[in-house]
């Protein structure tokens, strides 16, 4: 499965139940990441500039652009972090906090930071954390930062105009006779109807 089909399937499922947020806040968040994406350059407000270019690289890896729709930064999903940690201010210490330990360990790793780490370096360090049941006792402050922040990423990808286009959303559309779930959907998940 491609990264990003994986982390499709996370979108289906109600992505702001994994934070705190109001439907209104996610809403503004990515009206206002749509606006920032039409000034540019773009200033963060909650961000360092150092913070600011890890989110964008780290973003990249996550949801980075293929053959179907742009990558999380053409989406504007920094932009949207940026709103949402100035709107909810209990996330500032957990994202910038998860920002400091990837550069810590990169630093441990190889004395640079996480953007100046070669793509092989992020890959390995990102790899650690990125699968939790994998991951050995010693990383759990990073894997526990990645997960959030893929969810993170996810949410403001996903509520965006080109999230929405990639996960092939139509909006609530008249069904004359629903038919169930598609044979192949069901055959796939290894139930059928009575």
């Amino acid at each position: 499965m491609k990264r990003r089909e994986a982390v499709r399937l996370l979108a289906v499922a109600p992505l702001a139940a994994a934070f705190s947020w109001a439907p209104e806040s996610a809403r503004d968040a990515a009206l206002l990441a749509r606006k920032a994406l039409r000034q540019r350059p773009y200033e963060p407000k909650n961000f360092t500039a150092h913070e600011w270019e890890t989110v964008r690289v780290l973003v990249d890896l996550i949801l980075p652009k293929d053959e179907r729709s742009g990558s999380a930064t053409d989406a504007g999903v920094p932009e949207f972090m940026d709103f949402m940690l100035g709107d909810d201010t209990d996330l500032q210490t957990p994202v910038r906090g998860g920002l400091a330990w990837l550069d810590h360990e990169c630093d441990d790793r190889y004395a640079k930071t996480f953007v100046a780490c070669s793509d092989a370096e992020r890959a390995a360090v990102l790899d650690d954390i990125a699968w939790p049941k994998k991951a050995s006792p010693k990383y759990s402050a990073g894997v526990a930062f990645f997960n959030s922040f893929r969810d993170f990423t996810a949410s403001g990808f996903f509520s965006s105009r080109i999230g929405i286009a990639d996960v092939g959303y139509i909006g609530n559309t008249f069904v004359a006779e629903w038919k169930g779930c598609p044979p192949e959907a069901l055959t796939k998940l290894g139930v059928h109807y009575e």
